[in-house]
């Protein structure tokens, strides 16, 4: 049995069309890569959500406290959430006791959410129509979309996939 020939590269001339076809599709496909590449750095260059703020002058400065209860249990929130590798970001919080941070050059609608995505609250793990979000006491209808307004206090009630709730909602007599 003979060598296998590759279809288009057979005949010399046919070879020939096939590796510069295959070249210009490489050439087309790198140039539109970085193309790409480059359009999403230029158009997230001033999204302060990937920005580090260290040589920033940010005149826009608020926080606010956030308290997470988790199945019924409060969460510790870390310290230090939004720095990494000598990069703070926009959202952060500098202790341990609740308040987080926001700053940017201007004034910009931070919300919730985005403070859970930059500390990498594991949100996907969460039921999102049994959770909710309290701002000053009261649900926000905005969820984790709530904005975030200098010196009001958060709350964020979340239950996990999966937990067995019914015991806080039904009427059934007290295990004994």
């Amino acid at each position: 049995m003979g060598a296998m020939i590759w279809p288009g590269m057979g005949d010399p001339a046919k070879r020939k069309q096939t590796i510069r076809f295959l070249i210009i599709t490489a050439a087309v496909a790198l140039v539109a890569y970085f193309i790409s590449f480059g359009l999403i750095g230029f158009l997230s260059a001033d999204d302060p959500l990937k920005q580090c703020i260290n040589n920033r002058d940010t005149k826009y400065k608020i926080s606010a406290t956030l308290e997470v209860i988790v199945d019924g249990k409060k969460a510790d929130m870390p310290a230090n959430v939004g720095f990494s590798e000598g990069c703070q970001k926009s959202l952060y919080t500098l202790a341990n006791d609740g308040v987080i941070y926001a700053e940017w050059d201007e004034k910009y609608d931070f919300e919730i959410g985005q403070f859970l995505w930059i500390w990498k609250f594991p949100l996907r793990d969460m039921d999102e129509s049994k959770s909710r979000i309290l701002v000053n006491g009261i649900e926000s209808p905005d969820f984790i979309h709530t904005k975030i307004e200098d010196g009001y206090n958060y709350k964020g009630e979340f239950v996990t996939k999966g937990a067995d709730t019914s015991k806080e909602h039904d009427f059934l007599p007290p295990e004994s």
